[in-house]
């Protein structure tokens, strides 16, 4: 597993908070790590969005999220296209 994934991460700029779930890294350089809020609003689940690295910075109160993949792994959103 990337050593990014399941950690808590709040965006410096925006304040946005979620747990890493994807992390891709580009040719030029430019890498990135997609935040899943743990809340919900209304009952209905807070997209995820994608940040660069830079601006994140790792939220150590909270636990690592680890999940059993099983044999049935699958991706949660794209990665960006640039």
């Amino acid at each position: 597993m990337n050593d990014r994934l399941g950690f808590t991460y709040k965006d410096k700029i925006s304040g946005f908070q979620g747990v890493a779930t994807g992390h891709c890294e580009y040719l030029t350089g430019c890498s990135q790590t997609l935040l899943q809020p743990q809340s919900l609003d209304g009952g209905k689940i807070v997209d995820s969005h994608w940040f660069d690295d830079q601006r994140l910075e790792k939220m150590e109160i909270f636990p690592r999220v680890t999940l059993d993949n099983g044999d049935h792994p699958g991706c949660d959103k794209q990665a960006p296209k640039r």
